[in-house]
């Protein structure tokens, strides 16, 4: 195995799910692994006095443009979700948990997730949405919500966004190989090229 990519990410950006469904190749691709390190966004604006670019209103619609763009290049399903903003804080506290504790059932968590919001436009800042979303997805709403209680796994998700910080990390997603930090999903040919 080569080097790694370290995906600092949170579901609620598009942006993230774009770089979500292409990065699974790369590595493949590359022979590397794909590390996957949840953090909470929010945490990170608050940090670094950045904010999300649709917060700019000559952006905005360029932005929501240019995601389609992509989308439609790399062949995916995306569908801008009318609840955007949507506050993660308890959906990154359940990723987070479901890595600590049901690491098998990781990946099959966060595609459950990504689509919701970026295919499907659930309006996951409704938590009896999120869990007929959840149980949709085969999963044990009150098993996931009693993992965002947890002390564990809440700490877990503060030191993640706290590393992050500490790494320059400002916004999602940001992606490490080695100590070189490439940020946005248009630069994933700058990751591919770190792990060649």
């Amino acid at each position: 195995m080569n080097k790694s990519v370290e995906f600092f990410f949170d579901l609620g950006s598009p942006t993230t799910y774009l770089a979500y469904t292409q990065l699974p190749t790369l590595c493949a691709q590359a022979g590397s692994a794909l590390l996957y390190r949840p953090m909470l966004l929010g945490g990170v604006f608050k940090a670094t006095g950045n904010a999300s670019p649709v917060t700019v209103p000559a952006k905005g619609p360029y932005l929501f443009q240019d995601l389609n763009r992509f989308a439609k290049r790399y062949g995916v399903e995306f569908k801008l979700n009318p609840h955007f903003p949507i506050n993660t804080l308890l959906l990154m506290r359940a990723v987070t948990g479901m890595q600590l504790h049901q690491p098998d059932r990781f990946q099959s968590f966060i595609d459950c997730l990504f689509q919701a919001l970026w295919v499907n436009a659930r309006n996951l800042n409704d938590p009896a949405t999120v869990a007929a979303v959840l149980s949709e997805g085969g999963f044990d709403p009150e098993y996931v919500l009693a993992l965002t209680t947890d002390q564990l796994v809440k700490e877990q998700l503060k030191s993640t966004t706290e590393e992050a910080i500490r790494r320059g990390v400002f916004g999602a997603p940001s992606m490490f190989v080695g100590n070189e930090l490439f940020f946005g999903q248009d630069r994933l040919d700058f990751v591919r090229e770190a792990l060649a």
